[in-house]
């Protein structure tokens, strides 16, 4: 089994809820399409996509709902991926960078590396257009982030109204523009059906 193969294979069987699997191949693919003209590592591209969200799995975050609440995902990944990244075969010393890549994925981190720049742009596109949807109404009730309908509208909201401008790259603004279209066309469908009524 080659390096990749063994970290697919663990995030296939660590990835819980199920639903959270298919983030990380999409994630990748989507990383490399936004990286296009750029000069980048691809095996540490392609093991931060992998392990980015580890701490988000059932079975890695904690359960009870006020740790949860408290819970910091992004640090329990960054403690994490070595690790596991050195029972994978990963090449030792690629392991920093994706350290690096994973520690400021998120829209308010700032990478300090090219792999934590794509990571970033390619996790902000997930958070826009029909996954996006997917994705936060699927939290729905088990989340501590989303009880009802409207705390999912106003994430979706949110993500659409502040996201776009962070993103960095060229080419992921590009494949941003059908994202941020799907999603306004989806939220202005909601307020014009809900009647006020999603509570």
């Amino acid at each position: 089994m080659t390096c990749r193969e063994a970290i697919a294979a663990f995030i296939r069987r660590d990835a819980k809820p199920i639903e959270k699997f298919s983030h990380q191949p999409r994630l990748y693919k989507l990383a490399v399409q936004a990286a296009r003209g750029q000069t980048y590592d691809d095996d540490v591209l392609f093991a931060a996509a992998w392990l980015h969200d580890i701490g988000v799995f059932v079975g890695h975050r904690p359960e009870d709902p006020v740790a949860l609440a408290a819970w910091n995902n992004v640090t329990y990944a960054v403690a994490k991926a070595p690790a596991l990244l050195r029972e994978f075969g990963f090449p030792e010393e690629k392991i920093p960078a994706v350290v690096a890549a994973i520690e400021h994925h998120q829209p308010g981190g700032r990478p300090t590396n090219i792999e934590g720049v794509i990571l970033r742009d390619a996790d902000i596109l997930e958070q826009l257009g029909a996954i996006a949807v997917l994705r936060t109404v699927s939290k729905i009730g088990r989340d501590t982030r989303f009880f009802t309908f409207g705390d999912a509208i106003g994430a979706l909201r949110q993500a659409v109204e502040t996201l776009p401008r962070q993103i960095a790259l060229p080419h992921a603004r590009a494949l941003a523009e059908p994202k941020i279209a799907a999603l306004e066309a989806f939220l202005a469908a909601v307020d014009a059906e809900s009647q006020g009524e999603l509570d």
